[in-house]
């Protein structure tokens, strides 16, 4: 499942293509949106931004169009008026004057009024994002003392949506590597010092991954978020079982945690 770079990266791309354009046409396969076919013509997307994994895309007569991308979804940018060759199936299409926004095979899609968003039910869980400009790591360390939040093992507590939305099981890895932690342990028992660094890598790995051009070729990943560019961003740990850790040369782990891979150092992360 894309993470929340890979989203973001995403909604910047639908935005470059289609933010501040009228729409000439909009296109649904699920019947339920059928009707916002002829509203949506004419109308101004306003904003495209993520939340979380989710993508929201507002438009100017105050509804928004929810996404989640899950396993399978994925945006294209299109030329108006053309459809890339492929065998996954449009489940959405919007397009203005010169540029069309296609989503395939994605499943959990919605038309919610924009003041009521909060009442999403997915949305409403989330806890904030882990790539929001405005979050800082005093407040995430505040939440890895919530009680709700404390007593949790951290390879399960940071893959819940509810803590910080967008993280994801190689960042899981990637951010207890650098905070040099162990997975199995909790909040609760941590020192100051090991949250104050939690808490930072908790936003610091986000940003690197959303900064990066995508994330290097790993097994299992989705290849439409990976590049083998000198600009990808370069797992610590992650899918690196065996190789040498790059602080103490000790060979990686791989372990299943929540029904995930979790890779780590078994000397960084003591």
């Amino acid at each position: 499942m894309p993470e929340g770079p890979e989203i973001r990266r995403t909604a910047d791309r639908l935005a470059g293509a289609v933010a501040g354009r009228v729409l000439v046409s909009a296109w649904f396969a699920f019947p339920a949106l059928k009707r916002h076919q002829r509203t949506l013509r004419g109308r101004r997307i306003e904003t495209v931004v993520p939340r979380g994994k989710a993508l929201l895309i507002q438009f100017d007569h105050g509804w928004t169009l929810y996404s989640h991308n899950q396993l399978y979804g994925v945006w294209r940018v299109a030329a108006a008026g053309e459809r890339p060759d492929t065998s996954r199936s449009l489940r959405v299409a919007l397009e203005t004057a010169d540029r069309a926004i296609l989503l395939y095979s994605a499943s959990d899609v919605a038309m919610w009024r924009t003041d009521a968003l909060a009442g999403h039910p997915f949305l409403a869980g989330l806890g904030p994002d882990a790539l929001d400009p405005k979050l800082d790591p005093g407040e995430v360390e505040a939440r890895l003392q919530d009680r709700r939040f404390a007593g949790r093992r951290l390879a399960a507590l940071l893959l819940d949506q509810r803590f910080l939305a967008g993280m994801g099981n190689y960042l899981r890895s990637e951010v207890l590597f650098e905070a040099g932690i162990d997975a199995a342990r909790r909040p609760a028992d941590l020192d100051a010092d090991e949250r104050q660094r939690l808490a930072r890598a908790l936003l610091a790995v986000p940003v690197r991954s959303y900064r990066a051009r995508g994330i290097e070729p790993a097994a299992g990943m989705r290849a439409d978020y990976l590049t083998d560019t000198p600009d990808a961003f370069r797992f610590r740990v992650f899918d690196r079982e065996g190789r040498p850790c790059e602080h103490c040369r000790t060979p990686i782990r791989r372990r299943e945690a929540g029904g995930r891979r979790l890779y780590f150092c078994p000397r960084c992360q003591r």
